[in-house]
């Protein structure tokens, strides 16, 4: 992987009073953030989510941030910090858990709910700890102070860290929304007083850095949700994350104020709901909800409200769309995507999209309604927080590359020195002492996918065989040869999938392989590992040149 300090080494030990951030996750990608604090041989977990796969990682469920930087170091870890309850902060705890159950996690009330529920799926009990917005807390060497910031999920908190090597902000996930839901706006009050005291380091919130202006307020959606649902003639059918609390409230408000009945649907939004409702997070009316399975009970006065806002092809909308699920959608029926494109999902997204189309219903999404404002702060928010903190140095985070450099280029127009902007990526290791934060070394980070119940195991090279068995298809040839004389017996016998149905078009290459073989023979390669490789290159070879494709080829050669 490319990054700007191409000829960094492994950092050296840390100066005795120095703080050195590790990111193993979240840089240069929306997911999977994670950053590690180190202090006097104490570590420090800010966030530890997973990242989604894209379409060329087929069959992985979730990414990991990469953990062996600190695998030998798990009893050094005093706590971990969790800024909210989205997946892309805490959906790799339970994996971290695993190698060292007992390690505190510190979070607001709804996290922990959100966390806890997670972990009783892995069997992890975990040692949850609770703070809210103003808590200070001592953990180790870290002084840290709980900040509230406004977000697309309650309870988000930024975090204050004050060390002996100086402060350090780290945002989260934030915006400035005036009149949020639930009235919690960014504390920009403390920013200040934080500012006031000296913020060494600040990390930002990147996602939305290189969208000019403000983002819009929660609020203004409910009127377009409302008309959606009062225009629909029968079923309407939402699809959000499911730890959106804020805007499944304004779902089930608008629905009930059009009289109609309203079912969660998914597993996980039916458990994140509950959990909400529970906390007081989610006001439900009496007698609105019904269960997804007397859906037929119902008719089609109702709203559902499920997964899949992503084009995930588990998640209950796809499953919908794709003719996997008892539901089915038709002529009258009204798709509301309650959501906005993450980078990387837009084709499962669009072909999500057409389907339900193909369907006979009407799709409403961000293209075409204001049905989804962001969580994140846009370009005009970010200025402000910058002019308010006056932060000695600027480290963005949570964003891809336009993100990140977008971010830091606001920070350098409100008075930022240019080399204090830094941008880096996974694995590149800073280093705070006396104020003063300078890029340290870098540490390997790579992807740790999770393939069912395998973590780790999938490499590459094996992603590599998937696409290519995916999208080019397999050939196999199998050869039979004397191994006193050489000749073949029998064979080539030729198997294709993926490739072609025509047998006959193998009949050509057959008589190039029995050449390129006894040809071999003669030259004196004998070995049924080196005659495999002739017959793989000649078969390889005719593909490429016939056919312009590179299926995965597995030859065998047999002798008797």
């Amino acid at each position: 992987m490319n990054h700007p300090h191409p000829n960094l080494g492994i950092p050296g030990p840390l100066k005795s009073g120095a703080l050195r951030l590790t990111p193993l996750g979240g840089l240069g990608e929306i997911g999977r953030n994670m950053m590690v604090y180190e202090i006097n041989g104490e570590l420090l977990i800010v966030d530890c989510g997973v990242l989604f796969p894209k379409e060329s990682q087929p069959g992985i469920d979730l990414i990991l941030p990469d953990f062996s930087h600190i695998q030998d170091r798990l009893n050094d870890v005093v706590g971990i910090l969790l800024t909210h309850g989205h997946e892309d902060h805490i959906g790799a705890v339970p994996y971290l858990l695993r190698q060292r159950g007992d390690i505190p996690i510190f979070g607001a009330p709804l996290t922990l709910a959100l966390i806890a529920a997670k972990l009783k799926e892995h069997r992890i009990t975990g040692d949850l700890r609770e703070v809210n917005a103003g808590h200070q807390v001592k953990i180790g060497e870290y002084q840290v102070e709980f900040v509230q910031v406004n977000h697309s999920i309650p309870d988000s908190l930024a975090v204050a860290i004050r060390t002996k090597a100086g402060m350090v902000l780290q945002t989260g996930d934030f915006k400035m929304d005036q009149l949020p839901l639930d009235d919690k706006i960014t504390d920009l009050v403390k920013f200040g007083k934080l500012g006031e005291e000296g913020v060494d380091l600040f990390l930002v919130d990147s996602t939305n850095a290189d969208i000019p202006g403000f983002t819009p307020s929660e609020r203004e959606i409910a009127p377009v949700i409302e008309r959606v649902i009062k225009s629909t003639k029968r079923r309407v059918i939402v699809a959000s994350f499911a730890s959106h609390v804020h805007r499944i409230q304004q779902v089930i408000d608008a629905a009930h104020s059009q009289g109609r009945m309203v079912s969660f649907v998914g597993r996980s939004m039916v458990r994140n709901m509950k959990i909400a409702q529970e906390l007081g997070y989610l006001k439900i009316p009496k007698n609105i909800l019904f269960d997804s399975d007397d859906l037929d009970k119902a008719g089609d006065d109702v709203v559902l409200i499920c997964t899949g806002s992503q084009g995930e092809p588990l998640a209950v909308l796809s499953r919908i769309a794709f003719g996997e699920h008892a539901i089915r959608v038709g002529a009258g029926d009204t798709i509301l995507l309650a959501s906005s494109l993450i980078p990387g999902n837009e084709f499962p997204v669009f072909n999500l999209i057409n389907e339900l189309t193909r369907m006979g219903a009407k799709v409403v999404h961000k293209g075409n309604a204001m049905v989804h404002v962001s969580g994140h702060a846009a370009a005009g928010e970010l200025l402000y927080c910058y002019q308010i903190v006056k932060p000695k140095h600027v480290l963005p985070v949570h964003g891809e590359w336009r993100h990140l450099k977008a971010n830091a280029e606001l920070a350098i127009r409100t008075g930022v020195p240019r080399e204090n902007a830094i941008t880096i990526e996974n694995g590149i290791v800073i280093d705070l002492k006396d104020g003063f934060a300078d890029v340290a070394g870098a540490v390997p980070v790579g992807y740790v996918y999770v393939d069912g119940q395998t973590v780790g195991e999938i490499t590459e090279s094996s992603l590599k065989d998937r696409r290519i068995l995916g999208e080019e298809g397999f050939i196999s040839v199998i050869v039979v040869i004397d191994s006193q004389s050489g000749k073949i017996v029998a064979g080539p016998d030729i198997h294709a999938r993926g490739f072609t149905e025509d047998h006959a078009l193998f009949d050509e290459v057959k008589g190039k392989i029995e050449k390129a073989l006894a040809r071999a023979v003669k030259d004196g390669i004998n070995g049924t590992h080196q005659l495999q490789q002739v017959a793989r290159r000649t078969i390889g070879s005719w593909v490429g040149e016939e056919h312009r494709r590179k299926p995965m080829i597995v030859p065998v050669v047999i002798e008797v």
